[in-house]
């Protein structure tokens, strides 16, 4: 029972975690990042993407430590964490000095999805060059 509820934690804190500290950088004003809106804009939007791409791989990642297979864990960590996306922008609604856009809950979702393609697609490929490298080195 305690190795089940340890490994449970080890699986979702982050989760809890990350999505915690999304809720905090949501729940108050942010500065401008420039004087120029393209670049202020860019660094802005690129947050979300970050901040959501994380999210998603620690879904991912906690979905493959309940045994999920790859494909379902992909797709729900992209769709759970767009819907945190769509709770966050609620949330923003009454928070002062922010506004609420569904344009940042798109960029929240292609942020998860891009990640998480990069997070489905990047381990198989690398083992395989590995192996590949370690064939070609003989180094077994």
């Amino acid at each position: 029972m305690r190795v089940k509820i340890l490994r449970q934690l080890y699986a979702w804190l982050p989760v809890i975690l990350w999505a915690g500290l999304i809720f905090r950088f949501s729940s108050g004003t942010i500065p401008l990042a420039s004087a120029v809106y393209w670049q202020d804009f860019a660094v802005k939007k690129s947050g979300h993407v970050i901040l959501f791409g994380v999210l998603a791989v620690l879904i991912y990642r906690g979905l493959r430590m309940e045994k999920i297979k790859r494909k379902q864990a992909a797709i729900w960590a992209v769709a759970l964490s767009t819907l945190y996306g769509v709770t966050d922008e609620y949330h923003q609604m009454f928070t002062s000095g922010r506004t609420s856009r569904v344009r940042d809950v798109f960029i929240d979702g292609v942020g998860s999805a891009l990640v998480i393609l990069v997070a489905y697609y990047l381990p198989p490929m690398l083992s395989k060059k590995i192996y590949a490298l370690v064939e070609k080195l003989d180094l077994t």
